[in-house]
């Protein structure tokens, strides 16, 4: 009978040593925004849309983007920047948006190396599940 070395087991990420999520929840990114983008789950409301589709846009997940925009608004497809490093999500504001409403707004501002995208989104319900409408720049 021969012995074996025993091995040491492989070590396991924790939710501590995943990170957090590019939306700014600390929640690991496959948990929170990832279930989304994998299609295992749907925005229960227009600002858990706009933290998914800002993590879309750090993740450069273009399938995500367009599945998750208005059919009437959305462009036939997207050249996402290669070289735009997205740094962080600030939730200023939001207006309705909830699940006993059919449209919402979320004010927000985007931070990436060398500035800040400050929008407010519109968001609208189709066939139950939240799309991106269109946003408006403001200073």
């Amino acid at each position: 009978m021969s012995r074996r070395a025993a091995r040491s087991p492989r070590p396991v990420a924790s939710k501590k040593t995943q990170g957090v999520c590019p939306c700014g929840l600390p929640e690991p990114y496959a948990d929170c925004c990832g279930r989304f983008h994998r299609g295992e789950a749907a925005a229960s409301t227009a600002e858990t849309l706009m933290r998914s589709r800002y993590s879309a846009f750090v993740k450069r997940d273009e399938a995500y983007l367009l599945r998750t925009w208005h059919p009437r608004t959305r462009p036939a497809a997207l050249d996402l920047d290669p070289g735009m490093r997205w740094s962080g999500l600030e939730i200023l504001g939001t207006a309705d948006g909830s699940a006993f409403h059919s449209t919402g707004t979320v004010t927000f501002r985007a931070s990436f190396k060398g500035g800040s995208l400050h929008e407010r989104s519109r968001f609208e319900r189709v066939d139950g599940a939240w799309v991106y409408v269109d946003g408006e720049f403001l200073d």
